[in-house]
């Protein structure tokens, strides 16, 4: 098994307090991104939080900021628009906009805190074509939750029960 494709990527540091994009273990995709100020976010509460950088993604690649599941699992705390798109012409300051999902606790993030991750990919541009039909599928038009989950199989079937 061969490690990860590498591409460099410049970045500014738009305030002293930045901090470098920084991948905790050789085999992360994601490198954890830092808050630059302090912010409080009440339950229920959102708010933009400044990393203090700005980057500049190559051409045909895609930087995707996700949740850190540790401040989802320990305090509620989540990305409303997750993942974030960074797109590779974009040269302002990466903000975070994360959410207090915890029903009572306030949670404070500090300077230096990891509030998120980058994770960056190349992407594919689709050339988009108006067609009177689709092409057939296994799935078809069915929606949401269709192929199963939560202890279901497709052969399950649901039947009226009745009592006497």
């Amino acid at each position: 098994m061969t490690g990860p494709s590498r591409i460099p990527v410049v970045f500014r540091r738009l305030t002293s307090e930045a901090r470098i994009p920084a991948y905790a273990t050789d085999g992360d995709a994601g490198a954890d991104l830092t808050a630059v100020e302090p912010v409080t976010l009440q339950p229920g509460e959102r708010a933009l939080v400044r990393t203090g950088l700005a980057v500049a993604l190559p051409a045909g690649t895609v930087g995707l900021v996700h949740p850190r599941s540790g401040l989802a699992a320990r305090h509620g705390v989540t990305i409303v628009n997750a993942p974030g798109t960074i797109d590779s012409g974009y040269r302002g300051e990466i903000l975070v906009n994360l959410v207090n999902l915890d029903r009572d606790a306030a949670f404070t993030v500090e300077v230096g805190d990891r509030i998120a991750q980058l994770v960056v990919q190349e992407y594919v541009h689709a050339d988009f074509r108006e067609a009177d039909s689709l092409p057939d599928s296994v799935r078809g038009d069915t929606g949401h939750g269709s192929t199963g989950g939560f202890g279901t199989t497709p052969s399950d079937t649901f039947e009226e029960v009745t009592t006497p």
